[in-house]
């Protein structure tokens, strides 16, 4: 195989600052490499994807040193916000940008900035050979925004390693765990609110597990916290390396995610490995990240757990209470998902799709996925 420059924002590999695109960017170079390509990592310093000049000129020097013909891998976090840059390189070297979530998707931009950023977007991806979605949620958006025709958007969703089976707790209600990280996006205040609003005799625990990028944001979450009174019952641990968040999913009953759009949530499918129910926003790639299982000797194909409305704290409230005070409902959801994990995708599937953008192949069909055939069941 032949050698593949990878443009990655800076701190990639550092398992000490975890977050879901790194996570993806790793796995796929691991991969990629047992796939017989030569993988060389370019990482690149700088506040993505709004950088200032200097970010710019390193960047400029990273693709000016690559030897004209060669792959370039640029993840879509750098390269969908310097299309001047990637007008410069497009003729002599094959583009390929790894779209992680549309830019303008990020929630708290204002107005103009959205613009301004979905207008990048679609011109760097204009110069791209290929755009690599994380999910069929990504693709459709960048081939309804930017026009770009289907064969030219490959989808590689996030594969998993598969963990052993979480034991959970007596009865497999009182733990939650939600791993994101703390900005207006995770709407992790959404959960505060619902969790204050179930009755005090309700015995659940919440464990949060993500950076905490806004300190603002941040501040008022723990605000939020203590006004509920619920500092004795939700912790926020900030981020945690594979390692300790491998023994959170293993003290976890339940994961919830009440994101305000997910591209797909790989959160999602990291608890789904290790056999637990997701109750999670009904928003962006998250229902095709949650999926579908059949219960042992049924036909009917169900979700693993819930998707419940964006942004609705009493919403959740309801789904919470019912799945604290519903045995039943807790072993079913419990069997659903452990039946899902075994149809999850590994990252040898992931970086197969990818390979194929490289080569400069068609992408896999992916308009008429099971998650487009199966929406009445939700």
């Amino acid at each position: 195989m032949a050698a593949v420059s990878f443009v990655v924002p800076a701190g990639w590999d550092d398992d000490e600052r975890p977050s879901g695109g790194n996570r993806y960017d790793r796995e796929l170079v691991w991969e990629l490499g047992q796939l017989g390509w030569e993988m060389r990592p370019r990482p690149v310093a700088g506040s993505w994807p709004r950088p200032g000049g200097e970010a710019l000129r390193e960047l400029s020097l990273v693709l000016e040193a690559i030897p004209d013909g060669s792959v370039v891998l640029l993840d879509g976090l750098i390269a969908c916000g310097v299309p001047d840059l990637l007008a410069a390189h497009h003729g002599r070297l094959r583009l390929v940008i790894l779209v992680h979530l549309p830019l303008a998707d990020e929630t708290g931009l204002d107005p103009q900035t959205a613009r301004d950023l979905e207008r990048t977007e679609r011109a760097a991806l204009g110069y791209a050979a290929a755009a690599v979605a994380t999910s069929r949620w990504t693709a459709t958006q960048l081939t309804k925004r930017h026009g770009l025709p289907g064969v030219r958007v490959h989808v590689a969703v996030p594969g998993v390693r598969l963990g052993p089976l979480a034991p959970g707790t007596l009865g497999g209600g009182q733990h939650l765990l939600c791993v994101a990280s703390a900005t207006e996006r995770k709407r992790i205040t959404t959960l505060v609110n619902a969790l204050a609003a179930l009755p005090r005799d309700l015995p659940w625990e919440l464990r949060v597990a993500g950076a905490e990028p806004d300190p603002d944001y941040a501040a008022r979450l723990r605000a939020l916290i203590a006004e509920a009174g619920l500092g004795d019952r939700i912790s926020l641990f900030g981020p945690l390396p594979s390692v300790a968040l491998e023994a959170e999913y293993a003290w976890a009953d339940l994961l919830v995610l009440a994101s305000d759009t997910e591209p797909y949530g790989m959160s999602i499918t990291e608890a789904l490995a290790h056999g637990l129910p997701v109750y999670a926003s009904d928003t962006g790639g998250i229902p095709e990240a949650l999926g579908h299982a059949t219960f042992p000797g049924e036909t009917r194909l169900e979700r693993p757990g819930r998707l419940v409305p964006v942004g609705d704290a009493s919403a959740w409230a309801d789904a919470l209470g019912e799945w604290m005070c519903e045995l039943s409902l807790r072993d079913r959801l419990r069997t659903l998902a452990e039946q899902r994990q075994r149809t999850l995708p590994t990252w040898r599937s992931t970086a197969l799709e990818v390979q194929a953008a490289l080569q400069g192949h068609p992408s896999t069909p992916w308009h008429e996925g099971p998650e487009r055939l199966l929406t009445n069941l939700r």
